[in-house]
Order: structure tokens, then C-alpha cells, then sequence
């Protein structure tokens, strides 16, 4: 008998093939950055908009009820504008692509929410956002030097509130939350792949390994808003 996690997981999987089937699309064509145009950020944005009607399907009632999943699809929305940015980085439009990812990280913090505390994930990202920081720092100059050190600051943080969900020490995790926290690590490892390609030295396959992990952070991510029966038994019990 398939357990509730398998059910809820295969129950949700059906709504993400236009997701899968726009991530297919992105790679297959392959677009060259060195010419942006608004067809390369449809095609750039595409996924992610597959995952705004992947949550906009299950009903604008749920997204009311679970501010959790409204503030991920607001999250969405940002990352979207943030993408489109960053088609046009080298015209100058790399700082607005950081504010909305930037906006996109506090909108996801607040969906995790602040409880457990777990001061100890806490340390832990912040050991790892510094560590960061401090490698990255002697290739910063000008404006970078304080947007990344708060952008960075930011991600860890919603690194740290997704960690922080998982509870895996009292085995009270839920699969919602165990998506949170891996998405949220992906995307970390695909923003600090831009920064060090950026700002330090080429990264060799850069723009797979962004983009294959910034999807599936995504995902994930969309993914944690949908609340299973667990989930809510679970909240019901803290």
C-alpha cells in the first residue's frame, strides 16, 4: 500500500510536466547570451512561469489560505523579472537581476517562517555565508562589494530558515520540508557559481551547472508550498 508522502508526490508530479517539458526547451535550444533579446528571456523564464500555474492550480482558495504558498509564488514572480534582468547583464542590468532574486530571498525566508529557531543550522549557515564572502571579497570592488556581502547575508538566511524546517533530530521532517531544504541549497550553489564565474574566473560548463540547479532549486522550492495531509497533521501537533 503507497504510503501518504508517495501519493501527494505522485499527485503533484502530473502538474509539473510543462515544467519539465519548458526546462527541456531552455536546454535544447541553447540560446546564445552574447545576443539577449525578449525571445531568450521567454524561453530563460518559460520554467518558472510553468511554476506559477503549477501553484495557480491549485486554486487561488489554497494560495489565500496558505500564506506560505502566496509568498512563493510571489517569490516566483520576482525570479521571473530577476531572469530577464540578467538576459541583460552586460548592458548594465546585472544589480537590478540581484534586487529581485534579492526580494525573492526574503519572500521565500518569510514562507519558511522562523519557527523551529535551530540557532545551530543558524551558525552553521552563517559559517558557510561568511566563508563565502571572504572568498569572493578580494575580487569586489565599488557598489559589489556591500550588494554582495547583503545579498549574500539574505540567501543564507533563507538557507538557514529552510534547514531549519527540517527537524531531521526529532524525525519530525516532512517531505515539504526536505524539498525546501534541498531547493534552497541548489540555489545557493547556483548563485555562488554566477558570483565566482562573474566576479572571480570561468567556471568551466558555468551556465549548465547555474541553470540545471537553479531550476531544480525552483521546483523544489514551488514544490514545498503544497501542503499534504502530513504536513498538516504535523503543524497541527507544534
Amino acid at each position: 500500500q503507497a504510503s501518504p508522502v508517495t501519493d501527494d508526490v505522485k499527485s503533484e508530479g502530473p502538474k509539473l510536466v510543462p515544467f519539465f517539458k519548458a526546462t527541456c526547451v531552455y536546454f535544447v535550444l541553447w540560446l546564445p547570451t552574447s545576443s539577449p533579446s525578449w525571445f531568450s528571456a521567454l524561453i530563460k523564464c518559460l520554467p518558472i512561469f510553468c511554476l506559477w500555474v503549477f501553484l495557480l492550480a491549485h486554486g487561488i482558495n489554497f494560495l489565500v489560505a496558505h500564506r506560505s504558498a502566496s509568498r512563493i509564488l510571489a517569490g516566483l514572480i520576482f525570479s521571473a523579472v530577476g531572469d530577464a534582468f540578467l538576459i541583460w547583464q552586460e548592458q548594465g542590468y546585472f544589480i537590478h537581476g540581484l534586487l529581485m532574486f534579492a526580494i525573492t530571498h526574503i519572500l521565500y525566508s518569510s514562507a519558511f517562517g522562523m519557527k523551529p529557531l535551530d540557532l545551530k543550522a543558524g551558525l552553521l549557515m552563517g559559517l558557510v555565508s561568511s566563508s563565502c564572502y571572504a572568498f569572493l571579497y578580494s575580487y569586489l570592488s565599488g557598489p559589489f562589494t556591500y550588494l554582495v556581502a547583503v545579498y549574500i547575508a539574505l540567501i543564507g538566511f533563507m538557507g538557514w530558515r529552510a534547514v531549519a524546517g527540517m527537524q531531521l533530530c526529532n524525525d519530525l521532517w516532512t517531505w515539504t520540508k526536505l524539498s525546501a531544504c534541498i531547493g534552497a541549497m541548489l540555489f545557493m550553489v547556483s548563485d555562488l557559481t554566477i558570483a565566482v564565474n562573474k566576479f572571480c574566473f570561468p567556471v568551466p560548463y558555468s551556465r549548465v551547472i547555474i541553470m540545471a540547479t537553479y531550476y531544480a532549486a525552483q521546483m523544489l522550492i514551488a514544490l514545498s508550498a503544497v501542503e499534504s495531509r502530513e504536513d498538516e497533521d504535523f503543524r497541527k501537533r507544534n
